[in-house]
């Protein structure tokens, strides 16, 4: 659900699988809901939606990008999904996921999903949704974490501006096999 329905509609088609979307000021239908806001809107629009989000799981997917897209628009050691928490029903879970991958890299690839969150059912859904996806979740830990997911946003732009050059990459775990 967002603002631009079309973009909204856009993501539910690249995320495939069960994915839906909502009319703009409607209560959310789904047991996991993805924000698809910018960053300022993101806890606004939840304290909009407040206890219509009560028992759900909130996927958080933004970057708060500063201006020069070189650092993190807030301070300290936070995160729009800790920002999120804060502002949502008590009852509902939220999990940093998604935002270390572009868009069109999601639709043709198959990248690693990093995951945050500190509930660990909510983010066992999340996973199960991922993995539907045909996508790999990699789960970083608690909430706490999402501040740092973020920061990897940050240098996944640097690596697309100056040591890859296009945004044709995802940030990924490579494994080395058991000797």
């Amino acid at each position: 659900m967002g603002r631009d329905k079309s973009k909204a509609t856009d993501l539910a088609k690249a995320l495939g699988s069960e994915a839906t979307t909502g009319e703009w000021g409607t209560v959310p239908a789904g047991d996991i809901v993805i924000v698809a806001l910018l960053y300022d809107g993101v806890v606004p629009a939840i304290s909009q939606y407040g206890d219509a989000l009560a028992g759900k799981v909130i996927v958080e997917i933004s970057n708060p990008f500063n201006s020069t897209f070189d650092g993190l628009a807030h301070r300290g050691e936070t995160s729009i999904a800790q920002e999120v928490a804060k502002a949502a029903p008590a009852s509902a879970s939220v999990v940093k996921a998604f935002n270390t991958i572009f868009r069109h890299v999601m639709e043709k690839g198959r990248p690693d999903v990093f995951i945050a969150g500190d509930d660990a059912e909510a983010k066992a859904s999340v996973e199960a949704f991922i993995e539907s996806l045909g996508l790999r979740p990699l789960d970083v830990g608690g909430l706490k974490m999402a501040h740092w997911l973020e920061g990897a946003g940050v240098v996944a732009v640097g690596l697309a501006n100056h040591g890859v050059g296009n945004l044709d990459f995802a940030l990924s775990i490579t494994e080395l096999p058991a000797e």
